[in-house]
């Protein structure tokens, strides 16, 4: 059985034990909660959290079950590493999950009725809870830059606009977000967390990129220290203080994701420095970041940069027009924060993009009776002194300088 076919069969066992978890769960708080939690709102919210937490545990096994670092072989740095990383994912998902499914009962409930609602309520819990436990372990087992970042705009657009929906300030988008995370309410929390959360997982998805661009960059000088060895033409050659770039771009990556957390935990009411601090750094970081990334990353393609200037260029378009009074600044944040997200996915991507082909390269030049950079191949073995073939020799490469995902 395949890795493929063994997480899909995994993912149904998930199904059935999440399914029966929030069931049991669902059932003993309808049954024994006090009548002050079995308020509609309260219900969704207790709902939510099964969800949130079968999601969390589903992953966190789904991730761990996979992972070659969690013992001592390469020393304490790499099993500590990879329990902050499958703590911090779990969060990321588990509130994704929290969010996004409170808006979805509300909605159902403004459909059906309390009344209808709350007599369905148990068995929507377990069949909720299976589709999250099958999907968090099938995606926690594949688990990629791709993957994480696709979910990045889903948890955000379900967390603004459940905040949005249950707040008491109906005039908030006359004025800017701030006003909606302004407050204590329960809808001004889920704003102000689900931007912390956002925050978070930039930062974690620019840790999947800026790993993926290390270890490229290091088989891609390794295979050209070997074609300079065997005498052949090099195709890649090194980047010029690729050291210096890669430090650059976490270095902006990073603030970003902290200029998010920092906009969310700051409210402008009791840090309004620190607050508009925040905010209107991450625009200058958004910009900076957007107009270096053909020097920082030369291996995206150059497409990223017209996408990149042309983000830049409605924004600024945008904000002239609010200047003039044809507009409002939350839709200039709205649409700054949409291009910026849909920017970051595709930066993701093209990064999960070149995971994809590197792994596909080496596999090719891994396999007998193919050819590869160095010439060896059907009709040019080219076989060093100990008998070991340029397969042999990536194949070294690979184990030794590849990062374990």
């Amino acid at each position: 059985m395949g890795r493929h076919q063994r997480a899909e069969t995994l993912g149904l066992i998930s199904f059935l034990i999440c399914a029966m978890v929030g069931a049991i769960m669902m059932s003993l708080y309808m049954q024994f909660a006090p009548a002050i939690w079995q308020i509609t709102q309260r219900r969704f919210m207790v709902c939510a959290g099964i969800l949130a937490g079968c999601a969390a545990l589903s992953f966190c096994v789904g991730y761990a079950s996979h992972s070659h670092s969690l013992n001592l072989h390469r020393g304490w740095f790499a099993p500590i590493r990879r329990v902050f990383e499958i703590l911090a994912l779990s969060i990321v998902y588990a509130a994704t999950v929290f969010l996004s499914s409170f808006a979805l009962l509300g909605a159902i409930n403004g459909m059906m009725g309390s009344a209808t609602f709350s007599g369905y309520l148990t068995p929507i819990c377990a069949g909720f809870a299976g589709v999250v436990g099958y999907m968090t372990f099938v995606q926690a087992e594949m688990m990629n830059a791709k993957t994480l970042a696709s979910l990045l705009p889903f948890f955000v657009i379900s967390g603004v606009c459940t905040a949005g929906l249950t707040t008491d300030d109906p005039y908030w988008y006359h004025n800017n977000f701030s006003q909606l995370g302004d407050r204590t309410t329960f809808a001004a929390r889920m704003f102000n967390s689900t931007l912390m959360l956002a925050g978070t997982c930039i930062i974690i998805v620019s840790y999947f990129a800026i790993s993926e661009l290390i270890t490229t960059e290091r088989i891609h000088r390794a295979r050209h220290q070997m074609n300079k060895s065997t005498g052949t033409a090099a195709d890649d050659r090194d980047i010029t203080h690729f050291t210096l770039r890669i430090a650059i771009l976490s270095l902006l990556l990073t603030i970003s994701g902290l200029m998010f957390i920092g906009i969310g935990a700051f409210r402008y009411t009791p840090h309004p420095i620190m607050h508009n601090v925040c905010a209107k750094g991450l625009t200058v970081i958004m910009g900076v970041l957007m107009l270096s990334l053909p020097w920082l990353a030369p291996r995206i393609p150059k497409v990223m940069s017209v996408i990149s200037a042309l983000a830049i260029l409605i924004c600024s378009a945008i904000g002239i027009r609010m200047l003039m009074g044809q507009g409002t600044l939350t839709n200039l944040e709205a649409l700054a924060g949409l291009l910026f997200l849909g920017w970051f996915i595709v930066f993701s991507r093209q990064i999960a993009a070149i995971e994809a082909d590197r792994l596909q390269d080496q596999l090719m030049m891994l396999q007998p009776g193919t050819g590869d950079s160095t010439g060896a191949g059907p009709g040019n073995p080219a076989r060093d002194a100990d008998g070991s073939g340029p397969n042999e020799q990536v194949a070294e490469l690979q184990s030794r300088l590849s990062n374990d995902r």
